[in-house]
């Protein structure tokens, strides 16, 4: 956390005021680089560099800065050697591709050509020379990948032992006067530097010469500070008020942004008119170059603190809460910019003067203590988020709740561990919490921001904010947010910069070594094949096809397997291009593709029927088909699936597997004439003979019937009751069967009325079998019951007693 506010005071300081730092020798360090890109390393001076790193490395007094310059160093030759083992990559290809043509060595006992052999020779003598490059770097590179390695393992040792350092414990009493010497001297020596300056006549001119610039530069630095600070938040605060303003909140969030700006410039400016005075020591000007980044931290703690917890509560608020809450996360929002602020002036105005271990914990605790104080009341303020909205549950709800508990768990932590006197360990937490939270709390509104973004450019403020591309946004911004994260909770810059190179470096899977530009050229490739495979099918769909006579379940298939063969050869063009030797993962893929075709032996059946069908074309997209109970028309037939609209206009998917190995009607394949067979009784004591001219005559009136063959009128049997027939007549359109068949119905009654023949009403169906045969068991069971219940006796009657009372005496 103190490294990012270094990095930040370093460029806020410099802008403000040059002049504050004193002019103080520096330590030269020498820099030995590699060689630049394209020139022959100097391997006598790695030699040297690597010699001294190694002696540094061993001194157990060299500093942590001076260990992190000679990393930077090696990191450099390591990158420089890293490109140095491809040297002569392609002229070794070309002299082993040279070696293998004239075929191998012959074994034991065996001659070749004496011109075979001497070749032989001479290209082994040229691959020997042209490898020793590479080996040479490859073996320089480890030596570098090595110390690097010990020089990070000897830092993160040395950070550890710092971060448990015990010191004297600032609950002490005895070691409170020993602090308030501490304070006091560094109080009198800014007080001293300021009489020496005004005593000195020098810097007393200076000072007259400079006073009308800095009391201008005082004016606009108290204007800015004060008044144009909270202009600003009111202008911010009318326009999020604005209902009519299009994309309000975009706007006013931009617009509040001037809250941190405009102050901040305002404390550069009095940090000049200080520096100006010429009244400065050397205490009063590091206290005085830490001024902009305070001033920074605190405004940036307000602002942050305004928009998590605004004072309008709309819906474009971060952290649902009510308003007393709400007031109460501003104010602790800005608590927590003052307490880092306290620890970077302490820093800036008594590090520098090496007091005892002991005045450092007891100057530091108020501080800790009160930035614990801060980090139990947010917590316990970021749990009322859960109470106040109970509709949200989302996964931004259940990162406060987590947030809130770490929050209140260092805030009691902190305090406790400085208290006992791990002070640095207390700082390593309590404030990269801070830091923690108001990075969160930035992403929460910039996600906002980009979300309000999107909704002012589609205007579409109330599904906008949801969109995917605002959702993608907030998702990048997360990913990138953790190296600094990683940042806030000590880690160092060099350690990002190492994961980084190993990840550019790539990894090795056998004898290939992977890395994110292979993936990138993969990529990069495939997408190129896929687009021109798909450009490709569009220009058979939609331009060569129609034009020839193939129907359109060939065209289908067709430009299916296109796509297919064209995806396949992007892929293998695309691992050819990205230069993949997946011969060593033949063994692997061979085992994996065993399991893989058990697990997916139903997918690879579906598909092998699917070929099939676009080949052999039994069934074609229009057709009127019947698989088991499904009876429809094909829409769409896909290589795992085919499509069949139902009657009802409902889609059934059915498994290609079942059209090959199951039994499929297809009713309209070569043709779409079909028979149809309409039932008729009448009854019984009809003519038939009358009936079936009759019949005969509906039939062939029908527009759609064939009459050659002609209809055929069957008198299929009779009952007691009724006459049977049917009416067979094929049809030019089977599609149209269920309308032939109704309105034959229609003719059918009409006519028969006018011949005063009946109509048999259809009988009841009869009783099922199963019913009928367990009624007669229960009748059989019965009867033989009651057969061998034995006859009842009879029964002798006795006369009842008398009744008597207690005494005997009848009643």
């Amino acid at each position: 956390m103190r490294r990012l506010l270094l990095w930040l005071g370093l460029v806020l300081a410099l802008a403000a005021a040059p002049g504050l730092a004193q002019d103080q020798p520096e330590a030269q360090v020498t820099v030995e680089a590699p060689a630049a890109d394209g020139a022959e390393l100097d391997y006598a001076l790695w030699e040297r560099m690597a010699e001294r790193a190694e002696a540094e490395i061993e001194n157990r007094y060299t500093s942590s800065d001076r260990l992190e310059e000679i990393r930077a160093q090696l990191a450099k030759w390591r990158a420089a050697l890293l490109n140095a083992q491809s040297a002569n990559s392609a002229r070794i290809a070309t002299v082993r591709q040279q070696i293998d043509a004239l075929g191998p060595a012959p074994a034991d006992g065996a001659t070749e050509a004496d011109e075979i052999s001497v070749r032989r020779q001479e290209l082994a003598s040229q691959l020997v020379k042209l490898q020793a490059p590479g080996i040479a770097a490859e073996e320089a590179y480890r030596r570098a990948d090595g110390l690097i390695d010990e020089i990070d393992r000897t830092l993160r040792e040395r950070q550890a032992d710092q971060l448990l350092q015990l010191w004297p414990s600032p609950l002490n009493p005895g070691n409170w006067p020993e602090a308030a010497i501490g304070f006091a001297d560094t109080v009198q020596r800014l007080w001293d530097e300021t009489i020496d300056a005004w005593g000195d006549p020098k810097a007393r001119g200076e000072l007259f010469d400079n006073l009308p610039l800095i009391v201008i530069l005082v004016i606009v630095a108290l204007a800015l500070l004060v008044y144009v600070r909270r202009w600003i938040e009111q202008f911010a605060e009318r326009l999020q008020e604005g209902a009519t303003v299009r994309g309000r909140h975009f706007w006013a969030l931009l617009a509040s942004m001037g809250g941190i700006i405009l102050p901040t410039v305002g404390m550069v400016l009095l940090a000049f008119a200080l520096a100006a005075s010429g009244m400065l020591g050397e205490v009063g000007s590091q206290v005085v170059g830490v001024l902009p980044v305070a001033g920074f931290v605190v405004f940036a703690a307000a602002w942050l603190g305004a928009r998590a917890f605004p004072r309008i509560q709309g819906d474009g608020a971060v952290l649902p809460l009510p308003p007393e809450r709400r007031a109460e996360g501003r104010f602790l929002s800005v608590m927590m910019g003052l307490v880092i602020t306290a620890d970077m002036l302490r820093g800036a105005a008594m590090d520098a003067q090496a007091y005892s271990d002991a005045t450092t914990s007891v100057m530091s605790f108020p501080i800790l203590l009160t930035g614990g104080l801060v980090l139990l009341r947010l917590g316990r303020t970021l749990r009322k988020t859960r109470e106040a909205d109970e509709r949200s549950s989302g996964y931004s709800l259940r990162l406060i709740q987590l947030m809130a508990r770490g929050l209140t768990v260092i805030g009691i932590l902190g305090p406790v561990l400085a208290g006992f006197g791990y002070v640095q360990a207390a700082e390593a937490v309590i404030y990269p919490a801070m830091m923690s939270f108001a990075l969160v709390a930035f992403l929460f509104i910039l996600q906002r921001l980009i979300g309000d973004g999107w909704a002012l450019i589609t205007r579409s403020e109330e599904t906008a904010r949801d969109a995917l591309v605002p959702v993608l946004a907030g998702f990048f911004l997360a990913i990138a947010s953790l190296p600094v994260l990683a940042l806030i909770w000590g880690a160092r810059f060099s350690d990002l910069t190492e994961i980084w190179t190993r990840f550019t470096e790539g990894f090795q899977i056998g004898g290939t070594k992977i890395s994110p530009s292979n993936f990138m050229i993969f990529a990069a490739v495939f997408v190129i094949g896929y687009m021109l495979t798909r450009l490709f099918q569009g220009a058979l769909r939609t331009t060569i096809l129609p034009k020839t006579k193939m129907e359109p379940g060939g065209q289908t298939a067709l430009v299916a397997g296109v796509g297919y063969v064209g995806i396949f050869l992007a892929a293998l063009i695309a691992i050819n291009a990205a230069g993949l030797d997946l011969s060593g993962l033949a063994i692997v893929a061979g085992a994996l593709s065993v399991g893989i075709g058990f697990g997916l032996q139903n997918i690879v059946s579906n598909f092998i029927s699917g070929i099939i069908l676009l080949i052999e074309r039994p069934v074609s997209e229009g057709d009127w088909i019947e698989v088991g109970t499904v009876q429809g028309k094909v829409r769409a037939i896909s290589v795992r699936s085919t499509r069949i609209e139902t009657f009802d206009r409902n889609d059934v998917i059915v498994p290609n597997a079942d059209l090959i190995t199951g039994r499929v009607t297809n009713w309209t394949r070569f043709n779409l004439s079909g028979r149809i067979i309409v039932p008729v009784a009448v009854a019984l004591g009809s003519d038939t003979r009358k009936v079936e001219k009759l019949l005969r005559e509906i039939a062939e009136e029908q527009p759609l019937a064939i009459l050659n063959p002609p209809p055929v009128i069957a008198f299929v049997g009779y009952t007691a009751t009724q006459l049977n027939f049917e009416i067979r007549v094929i049809l030019r359109d089977v599609n149209f069967g269920v309308q032939v068949r109704s309105d034959m119905n229609h003719r059918i009654l009409q006519r028969l009325a006018e011949e005063d023949i009946h109509i048999v009403p259809p009988p009841a169906p009869p009783a099922p079998a199963d019913s009928m045969k367990a009624a007669d068991a229960v009748l059989a069971l019965a009867e033989l019951v009651e057969q061998e219940r034995p006859a009842p006796k009879a029964r002798k009657t006795v006369p009842p007693k008398p009744a008597t009372d207690v005494k005997g005496a009848e009643r």
